[in-house]
């Protein structure tokens, strides 16, 4: 059976990994700064830090902004289900938002009604990897947390038109996670980089930077990302490159195929405007219907959104988010991920060009 993911570690991560446990270098240390660097240099920003968990991270942020307990966290109703939960242990309101449907984003007018309903903060998750219209966002002029959990190493393209802005046009070109005032990059087990746990959180700019360094400074060693990690993390970054050709040369064959059948997967920018994670597909039929067919192929396919917000909502509630209410019901993963071998993707093509 071929498993929807799959770890993408090499030997090379695991003897980064064991050069750790020898050295008995297991708690925050020398590779968690390592990490630090390298998502600095890759990213651009001005500082970060790495945690034990996104919800940790976020709480940090929380405590940068100072943001009144009990304040509106504008989510989406497709984000990881921790988004929900974190805003709730941490005091404040989730204020649960719906997507478009052809891509499971929020779109400004999502955005623009929640600002309407009460909204003071903004956790935008840029999922599967497909960046969201950043600019038309910013202009509403609230506080925009960027989760890249899924779009790291994606980078931001504005129109000619908007380029005329120096302000917009000093985003242009930047790397997922640049454009709000933080950003946290997962790097949980199923997530782009993985450090088999953990979140980096990213201050792009030096004045957000200085104001979150106060409070992460004082952050006890149990909130901060361990060594162990922080070597499978530095490592992964460092193979992002080779990792993203290999995802983007498999996408490209199966989106091929899935165009001769009659379901269909979300629209994306081809070239840099968004990072591969997973294959999803929208099914046109049931779910049963397919998860039943791809078996028989022994290939295994999840729901998409299993861990989502909209799963933990009760099915009354989940009535009021129609578009993503719909995807969650009919959206697959099916296996991409770099180790996938020529065979096995090729028998995945075969299934996703007629699958029912």
């Amino acid at each position: 059976m071929i498993q929807t993911f799959s770890s993408t570690i090499r030997r090379k991560e695991m003897d980064a990994v064991l050069t750790c446990m020898v050295d008995e270098k297991l708690g925050p240390g020398e590779l968690n700064a390592k990490l630090i660097q390298s998502v600095k240099e890759f990213t651009g920003c001005d500082g970060a830090v790495a945690f034990r968990s996104p919800a940790i991270a976020f709480s940090y942020v929380l405590k940068a902004l100072d943001l009144q307990p009990g304040s509106s966290v504008m989510i989406s109703a497709l984000a990881p289900s921790w988004h929900y939960t974190a805003v709730k242990n941490l005091g404040y309101e989730p204020l649960v938002l719906d997507v478009n449907e052809d891509d499971g984003l929020l779109s400004p007018e999502a955005v623009e009604e929640g600002i309407k309903k009460g909204g003071r903060l903004l956790l935008l998750h840029e999922t599967m990897g497909i960046l969201p219209k950043i600019e038309e966002i910013l202009s509403f002029g609230i506080p925009v947390i960027e989760d890249i959990s899924h779009s790291v190493g994606a980078s931001y393209v504005f129109s000619a038109a908007e380029e005329d802005s120096a302000a917009k046009s000093e985003d242009s070109g930047k790397k997922a996670g640049m454009a709000g005032l933080y950003s946290i990059l997962g790097l949980e087990s199923n997530d782009t980089i993985t450090a088999g746990g953990g979140a980096v959180l990213i201050a792009p700019k030096r004045r957000e930077w200085i104001v979150l360094k106060k409070f992460t400074d004082a952050a006890p060693e149990t909130d901060i990302l361990p060594d162990m990690n922080s070597a499978l993390g530095f490592i992964q970054l460092k193979e992002f490159a080779r990792n993203e050709q290999a995802r983007k040369a498999l996408f490209a064959i199966f989106q091929k195929s899935l165009m001769s059948g009659k379901n269909k997967t979300f629209a994306r920018d081809a070239e840099n405007g968004s990072t591969i994670w997973s294959f999803p597909v929208v099914l046109s039929g049931s779910f049963k219907d397919a998860k039943q067919y791809a078996s028989r192929k022994e290939i295994e396919i999840r729901p998409a959104y299993e861990k989502s917000v909209i799963a933990v909502l009760e099915e009354m509630e989940q009535a009021n988010y129609i578009h993503a209410k719909s995807l969650f019901l009919r959206t697959v993963l099916f296996p991409l991920y770099p180790r996938l071998g020529s065979e096995s993707a090729t028998k995945i093509a075969k299934v996703l060009g007629t699958l029912p």
